[in-house]
């Protein structure tokens, strides 16, 4: 019988789950943090990541100690301490800033199919990581990555492309990765053994 299954997430030990919706075959690394999210099918994230106000597509690879959605605290008011939106911790008479935190959870980070964030890497909120791209460890992601490029730095750059445009053009209009999990698993030997480049020969794309 397969480790995973697709009825029910497998989340490891010491994990914080809120609000957040799971999709086929996904696995939740030991003490990870997902809240207010979505994560795709058969996407993954390591041990101690930590994502807020995300959407995750399918076949995420996200190492350990990753963040996603890190939250901004505001810079324009005199203090940028969360008591301004966590009030009700320090007062009795004191209520939480709805507002704030509803405008936190609506700039949602966007992490796209077949995409590899490595360890402790971090994404910030309003950010699109592309399709089939590739965010090295340690990077700080501030703007949109098109998909199949490889960044890296703090501030993330451009470092080099996963694969020359019209393959990935070709790979995005192919998306393997709505394929149900019998197909996925009759591919298995050629998503092994071939090129990118062979691969969409061969399956039409």
């Amino acid at each position: 019988m397969a480790r995973l299954n697709e009825d029910t997430p497998t989340i490891q030990d010491g994990c914080s789950i809120t609000e957040t919706t799971f999709g086929r075959y996904v696995e939740i690394g030991q003490g990870s943090r997902i809240a207010h999210s979505e994560i795709g099918d058969y996407s993954y994230c390591d041990r101690y990541a930590d994502i807020a106000n995300a959407t995750v597509g399918k076949f995420a690879n996200i190492a350990a100690f990753v963040r996603i959605g890190a939250t901004d605290h505001p810079l324009e008011t005199a203090a940028c301490h969360h008591f301004l939106y966590r009030s009700a911790d320090y007062w009795e008479d004191a209520e939480f800033d709805a507002e704030f935190f509803a405008h936190r959870r609506s700039r949602r980070a966007f992490v796209g199919h077949d995409t590899w964030l490595g360890h402790g890497s971090m994404v910030k909120p309003e950010v699109t990581v592309g399709h089939g791209a590739v965010v090295a460890s340690g990077a700080v992601v501030t703007r949109d990555v098109a998909p199949y490029t490889i960044v890296a730095g703090t501030p993330a750059k451009v470092l080099r492309l996963r694969q020359p445009v019209e393959i990935a053009e070709r790979l995005v209009a192919l998306a393997w990765w709505d394929w149900d999990h019998a197909t996925l698993r009759a591919a298995l030997a050629d998503f092994r053994a071939l090129k990118a480049e062979a691969f969409l020969e061969k399956y039409g794309g």
